[in-house]
Parts: C-alpha cells; sequence; structure tokens
C-alpha cells in the first residue's frame, strides 16, 4: 500500500530535469558563506596545512557518509523530508517518531532562513556600495576613494545601527528567494542554480587569479598550507570535524528533500561525492581568492563577518581596479547566498506542500512571510532589541541577542541532533535492502561505507553535539 501511494505521488511530482541540475543546485545548497570566509580563516589559525588535510580527511569519511545517508532517504521517499522518512521508517517496521529526525532539520532550515536572509540583504548593501562606488572611481581606480580606514570599517557597524534598512534588504532577499522556490523544482530551483553556480564559480576563479597576480599569493600560500602537525591537537582536530560538517550543509533536511526529486536512474553515491568534492574546492579556492587581497593590504587575517564587511572592502581600496573586484566579489557571495537561501526555503516549503496540501506559491509564500518576521525582529537584536536575550535563561545562550540565539541553537543543538539521528536511522534502523538499493555502491565501498555510517559518523556528530553544549570540555 505504502509503495503504490509513493509511486501514485510520484508520478505527478516535480523533479530535476537533469542529473547536472540536482548536482548544480545541491552544489549551491552547501556553498554558502561558511565556505567563503569561515573555512580559510580555521585553516590559517589551525596549523595550515595540517588542518587541511585533517578537514579532507573528515570529509571523506563523516561528511560525504551523512550527505549520502541523507540524500537517499529523500529519494526512497520521493516526498518532503518527513514524509520520506516516514515512508522509510514504515517500510522497515520501525516507529513513526522517527520522523522527529526531519522535522528538526525543517525546523533548523526554517529558523536558519530567517537569519540568512539578514546576511543576504548585508551583502546586497554591499553591492549598492560599489555599484555607486563604480561610478565614482571608475573602472581602474581603487575602491572607496576618498574614505579613511575608520570610514569604510565603520560602514558595517553603522549598518547593524538601522533597523529599518537592514528590514528592507531582507525583506527583498526573501522576496528574491521566493521567486525561485514559487516557481518550483525544475523550472526554478533548478534554472537559478544552473545560472549562478557557474557565474560563482567564474567569479571565484577570475577574482583568484586576480589575487595571485596582484596580491600576495605567495604569503598565502605559506599562510594557508604550511604543515605544523605540532597544532593539530584535540580542539583544532574537532575543528575539522565540524567544518566538514557544517560546509555541507547537513542536518538540515535539505539534502533528503533534494533528493526526494532525484530520478531512479542517478548513482547518488556518484553525485553525492561530486557535490563533496565540488563543495571542498570551493573552500580551498576562497582562501586562495580572499588572503593574497588581505595580506598584500597588511590587514589582519580574522575570520568572521568582520573579515568580509570590514576587512575586505579596506583590502579593496588599495588595489588597481578595487571597485570593479569589490562589486565582483559581492556579487559572487550574493550567488552563494541565495542558492544557499533556496535550499533552506524549500526545506518547510516542501513539508508545507505535503503536510497541508498547500499550492506551492502559497506554501512558499507563508514560509517566506514567517521568515521575514522572524527576520526583522532578527535584525532589530543588533539596535532597538540589543537587549532581549530570548534563551538568557539558559546557561550555553546567556547574552545572545535574537539573531546569535538562532545561529546558536541550530549550529550547536539541532543540526548536530538531527544529523547524528540520521546516521542512527539509516545505519540501525532502516531495513539493509533498501539502504543498499538507493545509495549507488558496490563491492566492497557499501560495507566501508556502512560501516562509516554505523559507527564513525555517529560517534564525530555526538563529539560536535557534546563540544558545542559543553565548549570548555577539550579547553577550547
Amino acid at each position: 500500500m505504502v509503495a503504490t501511494t509513493k509511486t501514485q505521488e510520484a508520478a505527478g511530482r516535480d523533479g530535476w530535469s537533469s542529473r547536472s541540475g540536482f548536482i548544480l543546485a545541491a552544489i549551491g545548497a552547501a556553498v554558502g558563506l561558511g565556505n567563503l570566509v569561515r573555512f580559510p580563516a580555521e585553516a590559517a589559525a589551525n596549523g595550515g596545512g595540517a588542518f587541511v588535510l585533517f578537514y579532507i580527511f573528515c570529509i571523506a569519511l563523516i561528511g560525504l557518509p551523512v550527505l549520502l545517508s541523507e540524500t537517499l532517504i529523500g529519494r526512497h521517499g520521493q516526498a518532503s523530508a518527513t514524509r520520506s522518512v516516514e515512508r522509510m521508517a514504515a517500510e522497515s517496521g520501525a516507529s513513526k517518531a522517527w520522523t522527529g529526525l526531519a522535522g528538526l532539520g525543517v525546523l533548523s532550515a526554517f529558523m536558519i532562513l530567517a537569519f540568512y536572509c539578514v546576511i543576504g540583504g548585508w551583502v546586497l548593501y554591499y553591492v549598492g556600495i560599489f555599484v555607486g562606488d563604480l561610478f565614482t572611481s571608475g573602472v581602474t581606480g581603487g575602491a572607496l576613494a576618498g574614505m579613511s580606514a575608520s570610514d569604510i570599517e565603520s560602514i558595517f557597524p553603522t549598518l547593524l545601527e538601522q533597523g529599518g534598512m537592514m528590514s528592507i534588504l531582507d525583506a527583498v532577499f526573501v522576496a528574491i528567494t521566493l521567486y525561485f522556490v514559487a516557481r518550483g523544482v525544475s523550472g526554478g530551483i533548478e534554472k537559478a542554480s544552473v545560472v549562478l553556480m557557474p557565474a560563482f564559480f567564474l567569479l571565484l576563479i577570475g577574482i583568484t587569479v586576480y589575487g595571485a597576480f596582484t596580491g600576495a599569493f605567495t604569503e598565502t600560500l605559506a599562510f594557508l598550507f604550511s604543515f605544523d602537525f605540532t597544532r593539530l591537537t584535540g580542539p583544532v582536530m574537532l575543528a575539522a570535524v565540524g567544518q566538514a560538517f557544517f560546509s555541507l550543509s547537513l542536518g538540515v533536511a535539505g539534502m533528503i528533500t533534494y533528493g526526494s526529486y532525484v530520478a531512479r536512474d542517478v548513482n547518488l553515491a556518484k553525485t553525492s561525492t561530486t557535490i563533496a568534492l565540488a563543495d571542498t574546492s570551493v573552500a580551498l579556492i576562497a582562501g586562495l581568492c580572499i588572503f593574497p587581497i588581505v595580506l598584500a593590504a597588511g590587514l589582519s587575517s580574522e575570520g568572521g563577518m568582520g573579515l568580509m564587511f570590514a576587512t575586505l572592502p579596506h583590502s579593496f581600496q588599495s588595489m588597481p581596479a578595487g571597485s570593479v573586484i569589490g562589486l565582483a566579489f559581492f556579487v559572487m557571495v550574493g550567488f552563494a547566498a541565495l542558492t544557499s537561501s533556496v535550499s533552506l526555503m524549500e526545506v518547510p516549503t516542501a513539508w508545507a506542500v505535503d503536510r497541508f496540501g498547500f499550492a506551492r506559491p502559497i506554501a512558499a509564500g507563508t514560509v517566506a512571510a514567517l521568515a521575514l518576521i522572524l527576520g526583522v525582529a532578527s535584525a532589530y537584536s543588533f539596535n532597538a532589541l540589543n537587549d532581549f536575550h530570548p534563551l538568557g535563561f539558559i546557561p550555553l545562550f546567556a547574552g545572545e541577542n535574537l539573531f546569535t540565539a538562532l545561529d546558536s541553537v541550530t549550529a550547536k543543538l539541532f543540526m548536530p541532533i538531527g544529523a547524528l539521528l540520521t546516521t542512527i536511522f539509516v545505519g540501525w534502523i532502516a531495513e539493509r535492502r533498501m539502504i543498499d538499493a538507493e545509495n549507488g555502491l558496490r563491492g566492497g565501498l557499501d560495507r566501508f561505507w556502512f560501516f562509516l555510517v554505523r559507527w564513525l559518523c555517529p560517534a564525530a556528530l555526538a563529539a560536535i553535539l557534546i563540544v558545542g553544549i559543553f565548549p570548555d570540555i577539550l579547553g577550547t
């Protein structure tokens, strides 16, 4: 009965028109601000090449197995994340309560969408600044001519004080995201990814090549890839595990949802490997893109939002054609942010379509409106609502405003728990015949992958969760 219902529902369901469309959309979902800012800074601060090697090791042995686990659940279920898990659980004779792992992912995706679109609004603001600067400074001039270093670095703090401006920018970014999600999988999400991701890669490579000739490229290679294994301590290795996990956007039911639109003739193991390789390549190239510019200007390489919204704009000032490069950089970041926000909105949208029978435009519009309300509140948490600490009664989140609380709850709790439950479900609960039929692995690889999902991945995800809750446990 379950199989019949599933076949009937899948027959009229939208999906990816091609394997390449799915891969580009999934890469777009995975590639985000964490790849462009967090990874290069983590690598530079934690042993350079030694950290990079261990990170790649973690991608292969932890990130990729979890990615494949999420994707195969979706492809088997051919429905929203919660219903896909429900179907696999029913066919395995397991409790319906396992749908909670996907429900937690749906909630995480919605919460991240709310504050992620605020960040997307920040990117739009800087795109506007550099568009205006291009007309002022010209194509060959440095960026932000006539402004002092303190003036440039004050742009971002000044923006954070303007709740109204950030709310407008947030609304614009939500509206752009809604446009693509409301148009469907093949007609909206896939078309956006097919255009935006190649453009993103062209801009990334172009700026990297520019930095190699005009920036401190040799110093960057030494900065990022010098091997210092003495710095590869327990906390550093755990940081690499966490970066591998968060870099692939696991634990938010995104890959379960995207996997549900994949045709039966697509080999999930091969496509998941391609997605992981592309995501890792972006992280590595991002370091070669950003740090030649920063180091050539003699500025701090400290990561975080300050690197993107304060340090880099200052770096573009002294560069030839800095206004053009600055504009290209923030357009590139905007593309990455948009493809990620589209995937985040798609998760609760697909859930609402399945759960309530809404038409896709109504479901997407409802999700967008709710995300905008929460996003506006989080935008004001930097100014008018700065003293509002929604989870202040919990020591782990004491002192955090709404924006940072949304980030912390999802990153420290919901995402690791969701991914941990996913590995337990796939490794121990779901029937092995279904897993083997979906994963696309043959020979000894399927047994090795199954071992990783059963043992190594849960242990690593449990460690991420424990350190997230008890950050001082390793002396970090």
